[in-house]
């Protein structure tokens, strides 16, 4: 019988595990402070509020006027979504089949607005946006967000088409399909999984991204993570505990869209299907 070699943690193992838990229980703690906080009454010397109540979120939805605000959101975000898909999957499919000089230099362009900070661009081309009369209302927002949503969808959609047979569309052509009937009958159905998840990815985005709405809105095109800042920084008494409560409210918008966007997007299984495919 084999002898079985025990495993033994090294003291390095340890550290690193501690750290981990030490940053979630951190984290943790955070979250659940701010939650606790917008259901208490009074909270102040001792580990839970004296009283509790849910009338800090009705608050916080009148003072803060939350359903324009989510509305002015989600039509920013679908607007992005739309203009992004319709724009980038076009473009990812003409950098998938095509070559072409400067191919790659291209694609290093389309990443430079998602690895760079958007504050690094975001001062320039909010005041280009300001020049011409763009910024201060819904459209500037739509058109800041669409700079990095673009490039975001034409890097994810890329891989999908190159994993589909060129051959699909050859023998479409031979049968007399033209090249709207291609993209529309075969290519399109085959690219719902895909156009899905660049869909999906973007919506978090673009609801999750500050500097750029903040550069551009105005006091009607405010998106629910700008409405949140301008709250805790504005002028005058407010409550903290309904400050919480828009804070919790904009927590858990961004959490269902995260789960949302785990449940139909696998980033690991997408770049082994590509390996697969290059092998």
């Amino acid at each position: 019988m084999a002898a079985r070699r025990a495993i033994v943690a090294t003291p390095a193992a340890w550290l690193v595990w501690g750290v981990v838990v030490a940053f979630f229980v951190f984290l943790a703690g955070i979250i659940g402070s701010v939650v606790v906080s917008s259901f208490g009454t009074r909270w102040f010397d001792t580990w839970l509020p004296l009283g509790w109540t849910p009338g800090w979120y009705a608050q916080a939805w009148d003072e803060f006027t939350l359903l324009p605000v989510l509305i002015v959101t989600l039509e920013v975000s679908a607007l992005v979504v739309g203009i992004s898909v319709l724009i980038g999957v076009p473009a990812a499919y003409v950098l998938a089949r095509r070559g072409f000089p400067g191919r790659r230099l291209l694609y290093l362009l389309f990443l430079l607005p998602i690895l760079m900070p958007p504050i690094t661009y975001g001062i320039p081309l909010a005041t280009v946006l300001y020049k011409y009369g763009f910024a201060g209302h819904l459209s500037g927002v739509v058109l800041a967000n669409l700079v990095p949503s673009v490039p975001f969808v034409i890097l994810t959609m890329t891989p999908f088409i190159e994993q589909i047979d060129p051959a699909v569309e050859r023998a479409a052509r031979m049968c007399g399909a033209g090249t709207r009937q291609v993209f529309l009958r075969i290519l399109a159905p085959l690219l719902v999984p895909g156009i899905l998840a660049a869909s999906i990815l973007v919506l978090v985005r673009t609801v999750g991204m500050f500097e750029l709405t903040f550069l551009t809105a105005g006091p009607d095109s405010q998106t629910l993570v700008v409405a949140l800042y301008y709250s805790m920084s504005a002028a005058g008494i407010r409550a903290q505990q309904s400050i919480d409560a828009m804070a919790v409210i904009y927590t858990s918008m961004m959490l269902v869209l995260l789960v949302l966007a785990l449940r139909f997007v696998n980033p690991t299984q997408l770049v082994a299907r590509v390996r697969d495919d290059g092998d």
